[in-house]
C-alpha cells in the first residue's frame, strides 16, 4: 500500500540523518495522500540504520489508526495529523531535535526574521508556541501539542502556513512543513541554520533589527506573483 510515498518518506527520513538534523531516534517524517485520506511516517524508535521502506506505518488522516504496517507509528503521529487537518496544502511534515532550533524553543524564543537568508525562506518569524497547560499534557499530549501549533498560526498570530513553513514548540523543539516529505525536511534543515545566524547575530548585537521592506523583497523575490529568482519553468 502507498508504494511510491514509503519509499519517499523513507528517503525523507534518511535525510535528516544526512543533514545533521537527528541523532539516534530523535525525529521524524511523515507524507500524505490527500485523495486517499492516508498518512506515511516513521516507525516509533527505530533507529535510521536498521529502518527501511516497508517499515514506514499507514494511518488514516481522520481516526489515527494504523492501516498497514507491522510496527507502531511515531510517538509523534497525533502531532502531524492535527497539522495535515488544518494546513491542507502541506504534503510533508518534519519533526527534529536540531541543536539551535531547539535551543529556541527550550529559551521560549521565537526565531526573529533578521536575515535575507530566513527571509527568503521564511515570511515571519519562526513562531514559537505558548506553554501548554496542565490539561493538554497530560490529556492527549501528542495531539494537544498540535492543536497549540495550529492555534499559535491561525487564531494568535494569524499566520499563512504555506509562508512560514516551521514553528518551535515551547520547551519542546522545532516542526516544519512543507508540499512534499523532501521539501519539508530542506525547511528543516533552512530553520536549523537561520536559528544558527540568529543566535550568533543576537550575541554580537543584542538590539539588531531588519527593515521589513527587506524582508518582504527577499521573500517576494522567491515566492511572490511576479518572483524572479531562478531559472523559468
Amino acid at each position: 500500500m502507498l508504494e511510491e510515498l514509503k519509499e519517499k518518506v523513507f528517503q525523507a527520513n534518511l535525510d535528516l540523518v544526512k543533514q545533521g538534523l537527528v541523532i539516534y531516534t530523535w525525529g521524524n517524517v511523515s507524507g500524505i495522500d490527500r485523495e486517499k485520506g492516508l498518512v506515511v511516517i516513521k516507525p516509533s524508535g527505530v533507529s535510521y540504520e536498521k529502518m527501511t521502506a516497508a517499515d514506514m506505518v499507514v494511518v488514516d488522516l481522520e481516526s489515527g489508526k494504523t492501516v498497514d504496517g507491522d510496527l507502531n507509528p511515531s510517538s509523534d503521529t497525533p502531532t502531524h495529523l492535527a497539522l495535515y487537518r488544518a494546513f491542507p496544502n502541506i504534503g510533508g511534515v518534519v519533526h527534529t531535535h536540531s541543536t539551535y532550533a531547539t535551543s529556541f524553543a527550550q529559551a521560549g524564543r521565537d526565531i526573529p526574521n533578521i536575515g535575507t537568508t530566513h527571509a527568503d525562506y521564511f515570511h515571519r518569524e519562526i513562531p514559537c508556541t505558548r506553554e501548554m497547560t496542565k490539561a493538554e499534557i497530560e490529556g492527549e499530549y501528542e495531539l494537544e501539542t498540535g492543536n497549540v501549533i495550529v492555534d499559535e498560526f491561525l487564531n494568535i498570530r494569524q499566520i499563512e502556513p504555506d509562508h512560514t513553513p516551521g514553528v518551535l514548540v515551547r520547551n519542546h523543539g522545532p516542526f516544519s512543513w512543507g508540499p512534499t516529505p523532501d521539501k519539508a525536511v530542506y525547511n528543516a534543515k533552512v530553520m536549523e541554520q537561520c536559528a544558527q545566524m540568529a543566535f550568533i547575530a543576537l550575541s554580537i548585537n543584542p538590539e539588531l533589527t531588519m527593515s521589513p521592506h527587506l524582508i518582504e523583497k527577499h521573500y517576494s523575490r522567491k515566492h511572490g506573483p511576479n518572483a524572479y529568482y531562478g531559472q523559468k519553468k
